[in-house]
């Protein structure tokens, strides 16, 4: 890997990790137009440990509360009735489903599942199942009226995301709006359901991002990782708080616009050879 293409990887995972336009896909998108190679699976899941540590520290007092009260509620009743004890739970189920269905098929997420007509298609089918969300969604439930139903249903359609082009971020809103939660709301319980998750499976990852590459695989030098991960840490430290800001007061459409037109870009270079598919 060049440091040109680390840089580069690093800006673009921290600026699509949070957006419902999957940051994996984009990676792999990028390095395919770009660089005519594929960085892997685990350059994503290590770049992603530093997004998610901007989510540690922006939502910071809120996790230590929720998990604070967690503990102290599995022995205290009296704070259980609580949302942040029941938050606690919801993240901790919420995040069964990736874990399972990421242990289960690692391989083929590894392999089979970035082919770049998969991550095309599946950018333009989920565009118009996030459209029908923010157009049948009524928008009219916050966290105090989560349930562990919406935690179960939100876990699930983070799994989806395994396959890139899904979008994370995309499937947990676009089920949170199905939901009737609010924009905000389903953004929120998105950000904390991801920690667990990414936060293990960049570690997991770690030792896989140095091995011998497959062909057409690049691979990056220590340095390389370290760079691409902080890149990946500021530049998604700031895109949290404008996201949190844009879906209080706008929809969705412009994400799915421009997922339809990702997309289709993305098929219109493979019919006509410009990229490979793998």
């Amino acid at each position: 890997m060049t440091w040109i293409e680390a840089i580069v990887l690093g800006v673009v995972q921290g600026l699509t990790e949070f957006l419902p336009v999957s940051s994996s896909g984009h990676l792999r998108i990028t390095s395919a137009i770009f660089f005519g190679r594929d960085a892997g699976a685990s350059f994503t899941a290590v770049t992603q440990l530093g997004t998610e540590a901007a989510v540690l520290i922006y939502f910071a007092k809120d996790i230590w509360r929720i998990t604070r009260t967690w503990i102290v509620g599995l022995w205290d009743r009296s704070v259980r009735a609580s949302l942040d004890y029941r938050m606690g739970w919801y993240v901790i189920v919420g995040s069964i489903p990736i874990g399972l269905f990421g242990f289960l098929f690692k391989d083929q997420i590894r392999t089979a599942g970035r082919n770049l007509w998969l991550v095309a298609t599946t950018l333009i089918v989920f565009a118009f199942v996030l459209a029908f969300a923010e157009y049948w969604g009524r928008q009219h439930r916050t966290l105090e009226n989560f349930r562990m139903r919406d935690g179960i249903v939100m876990g699930f359609a983070q799994a989806m995301a395994l396959i890139p082009g899904v979008s994370r971020s995309g499937g947990t809103l676009t089920a949170g709006l199905l939901l009737n939660l609010t924009r905000e709301a389903a953004a929120r319980y998105s950000f904390l359901l991801a920690i667990p998750a990414v936060v293990m499976s960049g570690i997991f990852s770690v030792g896989d991002v140095f091995e011998p590459s497959a062909p057409g695989t690049s691979t990056p030098s220590g340095a390389q990782m370290v760079v691409a991960t902080l890149i990946a840490f500021v530049i998604g430290y700031a895109a949290i708080a404008w996201l949190l800001r844009y879906v209080a007061h706008h929809t969705l459409y412009v994400f799915v616009l421009y997922r339809v037109a990702l997309g289709t870009l993305v098929l219109a270079l493979l019919m006509t050879g410009t990229i490979a598919a793998t």
